[in-house]
């Protein structure tokens, strides 16, 4: 059977449906079976998601709302409406909000699932590392860096640790 296209959002829906404080991820893509992700993100003035680097995907940004700058390779590029920015994977990239704020649209691949590997000749019993220090408390996104510092979903500080 052939899945069916549908649309699954207004985009100016959800930005009036949002608090005006409201920030991080306002929408995601959560259809079952997908091949994409996408995520609604708004940053307010001022803002910035740190230098981060995505190692697996590549990202297509649109904004969609307000200003501000990407710095990639170092660079500082303008963002503006209308705005479409090509994040190659494993370059490094960090985004600043403007004085109203940032609204942008990201879209890439689906992530693939995380694997979780013991090391060669490691003790495989008991249970499993915690990662919940890695689990975004805006979003939930599980992040793929050890220790990081900033959502690449939703741009939110990680907690000090």
């Amino acid at each position: 059977m052939n899945a069916a296209p549908r649309v699954l959002a207004v985009i100016e829906d959800l930005l009036a449906a949002a608090a005006p404080d409201e920030r991080g991820a306002l929408w995601h893509l959560a259809e079952q079976g997908r091949e994409l992700d996408a995520n609604l993100v708004r940053l307010p003035p001022g803002a910035e998601v740190g230098e981060h680097q995505e190692d697996v995907l590549d990202v297509l940004l649109v904004v969609l709302a307000g200003a501000g700058s990407a710095r990639a390779g170092g660079r500082d590029l303008p963002l503006g409406p209308g705005t479409v920015l090509w994040l190659p994977r494993t370059s490094q990239r960090a985004l600043a909000a403007g004085p109203d704020g940032l609204t942008y649209l990201t879209v890439h691949r689906r992530r693939p699932g995380l694997a979780i590997k013991p090391p060669a000749g490691a003790y495989e019993g008991g249970e499993g590392p915690c990662m919940l220090d890695r689990v975004c408390p805006e979003c939930g996104r599980l992040s793929q860096d050890p220790a990081p510092v900033f959502c690449s979903r939703c741009g939110e500080r990680f907690p000090e640790r």
